[in-house]
């Protein structure tokens, strides 16, 4: 009879056995900042029980050798279009423009509810696999609540912590959130289940001003659960959309405004003025257009911030990249900012510390779960990662550990996941994954989706006509004459 997964050294991995990470070096990512080397993380019972060196663990205790690594809480995703992953990097090349027509427009409506299912089971597999314990579904691809059900379905198949947010791009937000059916949806499979599956309600404000949203919001506002919306999308939602959202009452400490770009001052000043908290998706507004990268100027105005990956269809589904490309946009900005004024940096703002907060804490803020996860604190739910890689050259040594995390650190170094006191990778491997089949079911999605489109609209969505490049005239070209052409190269 099979004893279940084990580790390396034999020792069992069946959920509900205490752990013990022994001689870590532990970034709690607490009120204090507390770093702490050589140091113990307990779990029992799903919960944090300690936090300390040499601690006593219970008899049967799973010991994990965490020396030469980083403990840390699990990173918070607030913003990943989870059914979008069976297309993965199919659109690496798209602008906005092209996502909204091939999603919007055109073949976002042949979605099946199997190819929900096959979206979310594996990008849900992926997320914990790279450190990501929590991640809302940005669900827009509801078309029915079949497919709805679909989604949940792949939800509760992985051992992770996420949140559904409905969405439904085929639809006005005031018409779906409006059915029988969208309620008793949420009565069947969200109402109750606790913060393994959160809800949230996703949806877009154009910025018309008859609002026709604002029956979304009085829904929202009735089931009392969070609202999650793209703004500061440059030439889809802007500061029209703010203001309304905001004249009518609707802007909350729970709402979660997605990409925050291309916005006005007095657009930051009534998000910052109502509490909401922002989800920064750098690689998608980097690539896709939709404003500047926003967390430089969210500083300004002491906005919350979290950190999302947007979609597999384009960019890495890691926070791991997500905080290095945030980094590193932030820091080009003010750089930027001071030499248009002939000054210059000599000492960074944003510092990688407050980067892993905003991957940590600022999505359990975010999320309302900060009493239970986003730290490693006594009481709090055990949402543990562990960065060890003893085979990586890049793994020590480990001198900064928040300059690690962000700029040294990747998937391939998670070595232990946790989540709710639940192992569910342990030496880089996943724990009683569902890999094989969510590679068969998005493989029949892929083949479905392939031979609605045609192999021609296949080709042409995946690689979109090149605009011709307009050069420069170079005042330097004043010759005909070619170095190519030289009297000694034809003697040579």
């Amino acid at each position: 009879m099979s004893k279940g997964p084990v580790s390396s050294t034999g020792d069992s991995l069946e959920n509900g056995r205490p752990i013990v990470f022994r001689n870590g070096l532990v970034l709690t990512m607490n009120n204090a900042g507390d770093v702490l080397q050589d140091t113990d993380v307990l779990v029992v019972d799903g919960v944090i029980r300690a936090v300390g060196s040499r601690l006593e663990a219970p008899t049967g205790a799973l010991v994990i050798d965490a020396k030469d690594g980083i403990i840390m809480p699990g990173m918070i995703d607030t913003h990943r279009h989870m059914w979008q992953t069976a297309m993965r990097g199919y659109g690496a090349d798209w602008t906005l423009s092209q996502y909204f027509v091939w999603y919007y427009l055109q073949h976002g409506k042949t979605f099946r509810p199997q190819d929900i299912y096959a979206g979310n089971l594996l990008s849900a597999i992926e997320a914990i696999d790279a450190g990501v314990t929590t991640t809302v579904d940005w669900s827009h691809g509801l078309q029915t609540v079949e497919h709805a059900d679909a989604a949940v379905d792949a939800l509760e198949e992985v051992p992770g912590r996420f949140v559904l947010a409905y969405g439904n791009i085929q639809a006005g937000p005031w018409e779906w959130s409006a059915s029988p059916e969208f309620r008793d949806f949420y009565r069947r499979r969200i109402d109750g289940r606790g913060d393994m599956l959160g809800f949230q309600m996703a949806f877009d404000v154009t910025g018309d001003p008859e609002f026709p949203e604002k029956a979304a919001f009085e829904v929202a506002r009735e089931l009392d659960v969070p609202v999650t919306t793209h703004a500061g999308v440059w030439g889809a939602t802007g500061d029209d959309s703010i203001r309304l959202m905001y004249e009518h009452g609707f802007m909350n400490l729970d709402t979660i405004y997605v990409h925050a770009s291309s916005l006005s001052d007095d657009s930051y000043q009534r998000i910052a003025a109502t509490g909401g908290s922002t989800s920064v998706s750098t690689e998608s507004e980097e690539s896709a257009g939709q404003g500047y990268p926003s967390s430089w100027k969210l500083r300004q105005f002491d906005i919350p911030v979290s950190m999302s990956m947007d979609t597999s269809v384009w960019f890495s589904a890691d926070l791991f990249a997500a905080m290095r490309s945030t980094v590193g946009a932030d820091r080009v900005r003010e750089h930027f900012e001071a030499q248009s004024k002939s000054e210059t940096v000599t000492h960074l703002q944003l510092r990688c510390e407050e980067v892993v907060n905003w991957a940590t804490r600022g999505g359990s803020k975010a999320l309302g779960l900060d009493s239970k996860i986003g730290s490693l604190e006594v009481g709090k739910r055990a949402d543990v990662v562990l960065l060890k890689n003893d085979a990586s050259p890049v793994m020590f040594p480990i001198l900064n550990p928040y300059g690690h995390v962000v700029f040294q650190s990747s998937r391939g170094d998670v070595h232990t996941v946790v989540i709710d006191g639940r192992i569910v990778k342990h030496e880089h491997t996943l724990v009683n994954s569902s890999l094989a089949k969510a590679r068969e079911t998005v493989a029949s999605t892929v083949e479905y989706l392939q031979s609605e489109m045609g192999d021609e609209s296949w080709r042409e969505g995946m690689y979109p006509e090149v605009p011709q490049r307009k050069l420069q005239e170079n005042p330097y070209t004043y010759t005909d004459y070619d170095a190519g052409d030289a009297a000694w190269k034809k003697n040579d």
